[in-house]
């Protein structure tokens, strides 16, 4: 088994630098090449990665029978092709999210993962944030008790992208999010109203309505035309509620609140005449926990390089991507199942 894993990067753009950084830091990888078309973004990487070559064609690092990863921070139409090229060279692969852009994309790139027996994970990045897998305790403990609905916002003024809407840009996270917590399931429905204001065709605020099996609702809102930058998830269960807050100082709180239908002596018997429910309204502490930060994409580096290392699924692995490329297509077509 091998000590120390060898990774290209394909394009150090928006994000790629922070990727980068994160993967040239492991004590077992090591980053040998970054490919970008910019002469601009290359010196970047000879100025801040000296120990990495830069150089600007794929075929050099496909070629390359000494690399053992690629990851790839490209734009979104892009990550099919360079991710099914990656895997047809023997490559496993990392790739910002989204995937693709269709199921039909991710199944294929499925299939050749399965053949050839390589690891491709996706970078959902908050799955390996500390305040998340703290909201994903509560739910699984049951301290929340039964979830009752998620609503999250992701708002900013810009940046405004011209590749893909603001649904594929910002949703992306809370999708993955949401499916994370509830445990993976399937939506009953999906529905999305969305408006195009600074460009014809691209949604710069979106509204998307999940439904998911017993009872559960979530309603994700994104916009890059917002005057506050706002990060914030909540969930309502039947017993209490907790608020994430990414920007917030403490990230998570904690409500001992809640509405419970009160009890009536002799309820459902013959002789009770109809009589409309009464109810309870608690309102108990707030609990601001302490959660240790660690960087997400540290963790998350560290996760796929192991993931390759033992030959494992990772935790956002190609059936995790798969459901949120679903349900961002769902919303594309206006398709309600």
């Amino acid at each position: 088994m091998k000590d120390k894993f060898v990774l290209a990067q394909f394009g150090c753009g928006y994000w790629g630098p922070n990727l980068l950084r994160n993967f040239s830091s492991l004590k077992n990888a090591t980053v040998k090449y970054v490919v970008d078309a910019s002469a601009e973004r290359r010196a970047f990487v000879q100025t801040n990665f000296p120990r990495t070559q830069t150089i600007d064609s794929t075929a050099t690092v496909l070629a390359d029978p000494e690399v053992d990863a690629i990851i790839i921070a490209t734009p979104a139409a892009s990550h099919f092709t360079l991710a099914k090229q990656a895997l047809e060279a023997g490559k496993n692969v990392f790739v910002e999210k989204p995937l693709a852009t269709q199921v039909s994309e991710v199944d294929e790139l499925t299939k050749l993962a399965t053949a050839k027996n390589l690891v491709v994970m996706v970078g959902h990045t908050f799955i390996y944030n500390s305040a998340v897998r703290y909201v994903k305790k509560l739910i699984d403990t049951g301290d929340l008790g039964e979830v009752r609905y998620i609503y999250s916002q992701r708002l900013n003024l810009g940046r405004i992208r011209s590749d893909i809407d603001a649904l594929w840009n910002f949703a992306p996270h809370d999708i993955s999010i949401i499916q994370y917590w509830l445990g993976d399931p399937t939506p009953v429905s999906v529905s999305r109203q969305g408006m195009a204001y600074m460009q014809d065709g691209i949604d710069d605020v979106v509204f998307l309505s999940l439904k998911y099996p017993n009872k559960i609702m979530a309603n994700i809102h994104v916009s890059w035309l917002d005057p506050q930058k706002v990060r914030k998830m909540i969930v309502v269960g039947s017993k209490k509620m907790v608020v994430y807050d990414d920007i917030a100082d403490d990230k998570i709180a904690i409500y001992d609140k809640g509405i419970d239908k009160k009890a009536v002596l002799g309820e459902n018997m013959d002789f009770d005449a109809p009589r409309p429910p009464e109810f309870n309204y608690r309102s108990g502490d707030i609990l601001l926990p302490q959660v240790k930060f660690i960087e997400p994409l540290r963790v998350e580096a560290e996760h796929f390089v192991e993931s390759i290392k033992n030959k494992t699924t990772p935790l956002t692995g190609l059936a995790h991507a798969r459901t949120v490329v679903s349900i961002l297509e769902q919303a594309n077509s206006g398709n309600t199942k």
